[in-house]
């Protein structure tokens, strides 16, 4: 098993900045993979970036050039630097920790942090 805490959401107007923190803790060793996604009222939950061991680092398309996803392994924790942030961007944003084994992934989600960009 694999447990996540984040922090660091909020209220910021357009065109502001946030870090999101992500720390992991209980069977590290196992994760593959760590990320973050988002979901908004009405939509479904998407991948926003994402670390994986074997392809790297990964962003949507509508957030590149603008959020930095990073990690630091001492504290085995996963950050996403968010700059530029749009009325758009606003949801709740999920810390994922994912395990491949068998031919598929198996998935952990925190338990998710409000960001609101708004004026």
């Amino acid at each position: 098993q694999v447990q996540l805490v984040e922090s660091g959401g909020g209220l910021v107007q357009p065109g502001g900045s946030l870090r999101l923190s992500c720390a992991a803790s209980g069977n590290i060793n196992s994760i593959n993979a760590m990320g973050w996604y988002r979901q908004a009222p009405g939509n479904q939950r998407d991948v926003v970036a994402r670390i994986r061991s074997d392809v790297g680092i990964t962003y949507a398309d509508s957030v590149k050039g603008r959020f930095t996803i990073s990690r630091d392994d001492a504290e085995n924790t996963v950050y996403l630097q968010m700059n530029s942030l749009k009325p758009e961007d606003t949801a709740v944003y999920y810390c994922n920790a994912a395990h491949y084994a068998g031919g598929r992934w198996y998935d952990y989600w925190g338990q998710g942090t409000q960001v609101t960009v708004s004026s």
